[in-house]
């Protein structure tokens, strides 16, 4: 485990420090070591090398006690965990003697080229921040368990033409189903305390299309009478990410949406967002989703 770990630090790195990098690892089995990593337990849960990935998890026997954001819980047979990887998050993780689980991993990034044409993921991302974990019925169980085991699939199968299609289309199955599961089991559950007040008004000023015009958290701070550094600090408490990456959340995958939608011309999509040029289009496109616009498009 130690030696998978540090190849993935040192891929990492050099992905980072060589602007081929990206390239040569799509040839290196790149969707199973960088953008989607699967485990069959929970040893990589509090590794800082995978901040920025979010975290899915279905227990198939015994029992795993672990401390997140401070609040111990239990992971369960017949429960799955959705979490975002975070430094420090996840602390005193202690499996049973019979514990088995699925785990996978999935980058932010390909999160967000991922997620379907809903913003409901929103709401349940905070929901899910101060409650990971969710009890699944019999049936809700068969379809967590086939859409991980199609997952597990379809990465084995990198000779596939259209192998990173097939994995969005694998992982946008997983993440609609964990929507209906949560809908289901939690319905309109929202928290009534005082940063949760505030934070709601805030994604309500996002779900209204704030952002199109207006990604300074110094605007939304000013309509809600707060500081930028205290809706910053209420939307950390509140979610575990600042105002800014909520923002920068709904802008990114907003544009994703659009950039599959060929009837958008780039132009039309930085005009739409008040970009003040083209290029300064392309370098927020290539920051939040990865790619040129171009290239994403593809």
């Amino acid at each position: 485990m130690l030696i998978r770990i540090l190849f993935i630090v040192i891929k990492r790195l050099l992905v980072k420090y060589n602007h081929k990098g990206s390239i040569f690892f799509s040839n290196f089995e790149s969707m199973k070591r960088e953008e989607i990593i699967v485990e069959h337990n929970l040893d990589l849960i509090s590794s800082s090398v995978l901040d920025g990935y979010v975290f899915h998890a279905f227990c198939h026997e015994g029992s795993c006690s672990l401390v997140f954001n401070g609040t111990r819980y239990v992971f369960k047979a017949g429960d799955c965990m959705i979490m975002p990887q975070r430094r420090n998050l996840v602390k005193e993780v202690r499996p049973s003697g019979d514990f088995r689980c699925d785990a996978i991993y999935v980058s932010q990034e390909f999160i967000e080229v991922s997620t379907p044409m809903s913003n409901y993921g929103m709401a349940g991302h905070l929901a899910l921040f101060n409650n990971p974990i969710m009890s699944l019925t019999d049936e809700q169980q068969k379809v967590c368990k086939l859409n991980f085991d199609y997952i597990q699939s379809r990465l084995k199968a990198s000779g596939h033409h259209f192998h990173r299609e097939a994995m969005i289309n694998a992982i946008q199955c997983m993440i609609i189903d964990f929507f209906d599961f949560h809908a289901e089991l939690y319905g309109g559950q929202t928290i009534t305390n005082q940063y949760s007040k505030l934070m709601d008004k805030f994604l309500a000023m996002l779900e209204n299309g704030d952002f199109y015009h207006h990604r300074d958290i110094g605007y939304y701070a000013d309509k809600l009478c707060v500081t930028p550094k205290y809706l910053s600090e209420v939307a950390k408490k509140v979610s575990g990410f600042s105002a800014n990456y909520w923002i920068s959340r709904y802008t990114s995958l907003t544009i994703s949406r659009m950039l599959k939608d060929k009837n958008y011309s780039f132009t039309d999509i930085s005009d739409m967002f008040n970009f003040s040029s083209p290029s300064y289009f392309t370098r927020y496109v290539k920051k939040y989703l990865g790619a040129s616009p171009s290239d994403f498009r593809k």
